[in-house]
């Protein structure tokens, strides 16, 4: 059987096909170099939009409105300079040439090589939740395109995913909270752990953002912080989350930072707070955190239900009413606090109906803090005494109206043992140290929109102040002063702001005393003093 020759072009015409491929390659290469300038400004003006763009979500929002002034100034004043628009134009083309630049000598920007094989294998990893077999166009299939599914994406220097972009079909449940749980920790475990990542869900558009978070400073201490009567700094958070910046002295710098403010007194929606977390996670440092602002305008009582000392610093200070840690002191505390909440409404009311301003003595802040109380009351239980739960009851229902602010710190294990009126009462809520997302809704009332991770440094945690949105959150350095493994700059700290003594060093241990102090002595003693 005879073979039919192979055409020509296959048998001779190899020379024929390496030319034209030179002419390709010769030709690609001059309309490179031609429109190299163009290429230069255009990659130059998407570097300086992707820049103003991070730069304005990086802005508080309460700065935007002055950048928004400043900017339209600016262009008004270009608008009326002669030849302003011209020299404008200039200047942009030469800042974006400049930003264009190709300053690693490599020619594409796409991703390399190992951030491809990461972006694949994420989106090999939700094929089976963002697909179905009854899709005739699926977006997701095992093999299939991941550029079509994520049109935006950032590394950082490692090759680890800090920002990404995901699109889903519209027939996934993104309404519903267990399959966006479900996503959420696929995309945290893929994208790399230990680290915490806000999700965005735009369910109108079918797209998941997904930011990588910065951590928290850690090292703002607690001092004089820039706020009227009746708030107090809880702590810090992410600049894009709140309208509120504090100005803070650190060291020779200074700086402004985002606060997390709790708002207290009569017009207050959420006067009483809960803290809750595990052993080590910050629940005293929050409080010491609020006795040392509270102290600024008020008075304070506090009841140490663990029996540690964390509180000896406050110990006769001006003030303090009382440090109790034992079981006898606490209830009598309790027992005037209710007795002063009480006397507080009837004078109120009484210089309501005669048309008189409240007395000056019912308007000063009386602040109860109280870390775990639930400790007190098992010994209440086993010594047959009532529980000093009970006593916070008066306080807490009637307490914005007479200025009676109730603080509570207590552990997670001790959660079960909390009274009613102080779930219920409590609706400023604080969760720190490390929980599950079971745990932090349970407080919250609502999941956070960020990963938790496993292992945080103490006072870092969330905070939801009524029915807001959950905040990161993380309380100022507030050590005990006393305690050997406090630095020296955070132990000054505290110092600064401790009021001065009232009661003589020589006359009261430096510690928590062994006896219990009375209330009522100390403000009689008070009362003859000032007199």
């Amino acid at each position: 059987m005879a073979r039919r020759p192979l055409p020509r072009i296959l048998s001779n015409g190899s020379a024929q096909l390496a030319r034209s491929r030179e002419l390709a390659r010769t030709a690609a290469d001059s309309a490179t170099d031609v429109l190299h300038p163009l290429i230069t400004i255009t990659r130059g003006l998407r570097r300086l939009a992707s820049a103003g763009r991070r730069k304005w979500a990086d802005t508080p929002k309460d700065r935007r409105g002055p950048l928004l002034f400043l900017m339209a100034s600016v262009f008004l004043a270009v608008a009326l300079v002669p030849y302003g628009p011209l020299l404008a134009v200039i200047a942009l083309m030469a800042a974006a040439a400049w930003q264009g630049r190709n300053r690693t000598g490599q020619t594409s920007e796409g991703p390399d090589e190992s951030q491809i094989q990461r972006l694949q294998s994420l989106y090999e990893a939700m094929v089976p939740y963002f697909s179905t077999a009854e899709d005739p166009a699926p977006l997701y299939t095992h093999g299939g395109e991941w550029e079509k599914a994520f049109p935006e994406y950032e590394f950082d220097a490692t090759g680890r995913i800090t920002h990404l972009a995901i699109r889903y079909p519209a027939y996934f449940p993104d309404g519903e909270a267990e399959a966006r749980a479900r996503i959420e920790h696929l995309l945290s475990t893929k994208s790399g752990r230990g680290r915490e990542y806000r999700f965005a869900w735009d369910e109108e558009g079918n797209q998941l953002t997904v930011t990588v978070l910065a951590p928290l400073p850690t090292d703002i201490a607690v001092q004089r912080f820039v706020t009227a009567p009746g708030e107090t700094v809880l702590g810090f958070t992410d600049p894009t989350e709140v309208q509120r910046t504090l100005p803070l002295g650190h060291g020779a710098q200074a700086r402004d930072v985002p606060p997390v403010v709790w708002r207290t007194g009569i017009r207050s929606t959420e006067p009483h707070l809960l803290a809750v977390g595990q052993p080590g996670s910050g629940t005293s440092t929050l409080l010491r955190c609020i006795a040392l602002q509270a102290l600024q305008f008020g008075d304070i009582v506090i009841v140490d239900g663990g029996g540690t000392g964390d509180y000896a610093c406050l110990t006769g200070r001006d003030g303090v009413l009382a440090v109790e840690c034992a079981l006898a002191g606490a209830l009598a505390s309790l027992e005037w606090a209710t007795t002063e909440t009480e006397r507080r409404l009837i004078a109120v009311n009484r210089a309501r109906q005669a048309g008189h301003p409240p007395p000056e003595d019912t308007r000063r802040p009386l602040w109860l803090l109280l870390d775990r109380p639930t400790a007190l009351g098992q010994v209440a239980a086993a010594d047959g005494h009532k529980d000093p739960q009970s006593l916070l009851q008066v306080p807490l229902r009637h307490g914005r109206s007479a200025h009676v602010t109730v603080v509570v710190a207590e552990q997670f294990d001790g959660l079960d043992a909390l009274s009613d009126p102080v779930r219920q009462h409590t609706r400023a809520r604080v969760v720190l140290g490390t929980a599950t997302a079971e745990q932090l809704e349970a407080v919250l009332g609502a999941p956070p929109h960020t990963t938790p991770v496993p292992q945080v440094p103490p006072g870092r945690g969330y905070a939801r102040l009524g029915a807001g949105p959950v905040l990161r959150l993380q309380v100022p350095a507030t050590p005990d002063p006393y305690d050997d493994a406090t630095s020296d700059d955070h132990r000054q700290a505290v110092l600064d702001l401790l009021p001065p003594r009232t009661t003589p060093a020589d006359a009261e241990p430096e510690r928590v005393p062994a006896e219990p102090v009375s209330v009522e002595a100390v403000v009689t003693e008070r009362s003859k003093a000032r007199t």
